[in-house]
């Protein structure tokens, strides 16, 4: 089934190296759960999925990030945490997943919204929390120019996310890129995903499931389109 599934996408899988878990990251809008859910087709895998929506303290944390910001962020952390465990408490023999967080990037989020006091209760909370969880076999960072992210969230009204400012997923984007520059703990890609279209188009999802399947260790950038040098 799994290999019949990806060799619709015309891949050979002769010396494919598959992930058997699979943690894709990127800030707000860059498209995350949308590509988990795209592999775990391909791959016939499970997917492990963020529930944004069940968390009561969000919509009034876009609303109000400075009074709101630690219950939202360690809401997050929990929840995060209890599905990692059960993956690490799950039959070894279930299928592999595909997750659209990597638990390790979650005091980003916590060091961008909360005072030194709030941040320091988190961080206790956290390196408690953090030991033994599953580690991805393969990450991947999908990266976006702050312009383009928040015309994503704009373009696909969240109503939740309609307070969210493009200095604030400045912010996080920025974040984001000063936490993967030092990150070496699991192999990892990094995804321009500025004009490819990775949700419908084929093409690029094809090309990049070609390269995924090529990585067993390392950093490594897909690029798909460089833009030209003026002559």
């Amino acid at each position: 089934m799994q290999q019949a599934t990806i060799n619709d996408l015309d891949i050979d899988l002769t010396a494919a190296s598959i992930p058997r878990y699979i943690a894709i990251e990127g800030p707000i809008g860059i498209g995350k759960t949308t590509l988990a859910k795209r592999l775990a087709e391909s791959f016939n895998y499970e997917t492990l999925l963020e529930d944004s929506e069940e968390n009561p303290f969000l919509e009034r944390f876009y609303q109000d990030r400075r009074s709101n910001a630690l219950p939202t962020q360690l809401y997050f952390l929990f929840q995060r945490m209890r599905k990692l465990q059960d993956l690490r408490q799950g039959d070894m023999f279930q299928p592999v997943r595909v997750s659209d967080f990597l638990i390790e990037k979650d005091p980003l989020f916590a060091r961008v919204t909360l005072d030194e006091n709030e941040y320091h209760l988190y961080q206790t909370v956290y390196d408690k929390i953090i030991e033994n969880l599953p580690k991805p076999d393969l990450v991947i960072y999908l990266q976006a120019p702050t312009d383009t992210l928040y015309e994503r969230v704009q373009m696909r009204g969240n109503a939740i996310e309609r307070p969210i400012e493009q200095s604030y997923l400045q912010q996080l984007n920025d974040a984001y890129t000063q936490f993967f520059y030092h990150y070496d703990d699991r192999p990892l890609l990094i995804v321009n995903t500025e004009v490819i279209n990775l949700a419908q188009g084929t093409v690029d999802y094809q090309d990049l499931v070609k390269y995924i399947l090529q990585i067993k260790s390392g950093r490594h950038y897909y690029n798909p389109h460089p833009m030209q040098s003026a002559s």
